[in-house]
C-alpha cells in the first residue's frame, strides 16, 4: 500500500532547513534589541556631557537601556572596531580612519564642533605658527589634531614637510611636551590644559576656534545597530537634546558643570572653559549640519575635507566613501 508519510517527513525536514537561518537571525536580532546599547565615551566636553543624563536617570525615563563605558579615546575606537561597542563617540575624521581599517560605522548624531578646545600649544618664545618651521611638533598622527596642525601650517604658508612630526598617543602628550626638543604639540582639552601646566610659559598659538567646522564630534553606531535599533537611537538623540538644554540654561548650567567636572576630575570653574570651547548642537542644529554642502558648515563638506587630508598624508591609501558613513535620516527624517 502506498503512503505519503516519507514524502511528508522529507518536506518537513526541508522546510526546517529553509526556515532555520531566518529563525536564528530573528532570535539574534531579538536578543540584540533586548541587550543594553553599549556606548563608549571619553574625555571630551561634548561627550562628558552625557554624564548629566546618566546621573539624572534620563535614559531610563526615555525608555532606552544603555551601558556607557569610559575609555581613553584611542582605546574606545579599538573597542568599537573589535565589535565590543554598539555606539562610540568619535570625530567625523576619525570615523573614516577607523573604518578604513575595517571598523565601519554610521554617524547618526553630531554632538558639537570644536570651537577652541583643539589646540596647538607651543613653548615660550614661539609666538606664531611660522615660528615652528624646522622644529618638532608632537601629535597623534592620523587623528584630529594632526589635521589641525597641517591646516594651520598651510594657512601660515608652510608645508607639513617644513616641520618634523613626532607621533605620540594623545594622553601621553603632556609628558612628551616636556622633552627639550619638542617645540609644540597638537592636543585637545582637557589634556591641553595638563600640557600647559607641565611646561611653564607654554600657550596656545592656534585653536579650532580659528577653523569652525573643521572638527565635528559625533556618535556613530555599528551599521547593523543603526538599522536594527533605530527607534532606540532616536530616543538616545532626544536625551541628548535634553542634555544640551540643561547645559545652556543659566539656571541649571552650574549643576551641569559640577557633574561634568567631577567626571573629568577638575573644578567646575576650570571645566566651564572647556565647555565654552565646545559648540554644542541639538536636533535643530543637526538639520543644517546634515544637509549636503561643500563647506565646513556641512558634515559632508567637513568629512570630505578630512578624507582628502587622510589620503594625502597616507593615513589610509585611498579615499573612503563619505556618504557611507553619514546617516542623515535621524536628523532630517528621511
Amino acid at each position: 500500500m502506498l503512503t505519503h508519510k516519507p514524502i511528508l517527513v522529507t518536506l518537513k525536514r526541508a522546510l526546517v532547513r529553509l526556515l532555520a537561518p531566518a529563525i536564528l537571525a530573528a532570535g539574534a536580532l531579538s536578543a540584540q534589541a533586548a541587550a543594553p546599547l553599549k556606548v563608549g565615551y571619553s574625555d571630551w566636553p561634548g561627550w562628558v556631557a552625557w554624564q548629566v543624563a546618566l546621573d539624572k536617570g534620563w535614559f531610563k525615563e526615555a525608555g532606552v537601556d544603555v551601558k556607557f563605558e569610559w575609555f581613553d579615546y584611542s582605546a574606545s575606537l579599538d573597542a568599537f572596531a573589535a565589535g565590543k561597542l554598539d555606539v562610540v563617540g568619535v570625530t567625523n575624521g576619525d570615523a573614516l580612519v577607523t573604518g578604513s581599517g575595517g571598523g565601519k560605522s554610521r554617524i547618526f548624531l553630531v554632538t558639537d564642533y570644536s570651537a577652541g578646545n583643539d589646540q596647538i600649544i607651543a613653548k615660550p618664545g614661539i609666538k606664531s605658527i611660522k615660528d615652528l618651521k624646522g622644529k618638532k611638533i608632537a601629535v597623534e598622527e592620523g587623528l584630529v589634531d594632526h589635521l589641525l596642525v597641517v591646516t594651520a601650517l598651510k594657512k601660515a604658508g608652510l608645508k607639513a614637510s617644513d616641520v618634523k612630526f613626532v607621533n605620540a598617543k594623545t594622553n601621553e602628550l603632556p609628558q612628551v611636551f616636556t622633552a627639550p626638543d619638542i617645540a609644540a604639540i597638537g592636543v585637545w582639552q582637557p589634556i591641553a590644559s595638563e600640557a600647559i601646566k607641565a611646561v611653564p610659559g607654554a600657550k596656545a598659538i592656534y585653536t579650532s576656534a580659528d577653523e569652525p567646522g573643521l572638527i565635528y564630534d559625533t556618535f556613530a553606531a555599528q551599521p547593523g545597530v543603526a538599522k536594527a535599533r533605530k527607534e532606540e537611537l532616536k530616543k538616545f538623540i532626544k536625551v541628548w537634546d535634553r542634555v544640551v538644554a540643561y547645559i545652556k540654561d543659566p539656571a541649571t548650567r552650574p549643576d551641569a558643570l559640577k557633574i561634568m567636572a567631577a567626571r573629568s576630575g577638575v573644578s567646575p570653574q576650570e571645566y566651564e572653559v572647556f565647555v565654552n570651547g565646545t559648540h554644542l548642537l541639538n536636533s535643530e542644529d543637526a538639520k543644517k549640519v546634515f544637509t549636503k554642502g561643500p563647506g565646513l558648515d556641512s558634515l559632508y563638506g567637513s568629512t570630505e575635507n578630512v578624507n582628502k587630508f587622510n589620503v594625502a598624508n597616507k593615513v589610509y591609501p585611498k579615499a573612503e566613501n563619505v556618504d557611507a558613513y553619514l546617516d542623515p535620516s535621524f536628523a532630517l527624517g528621511k
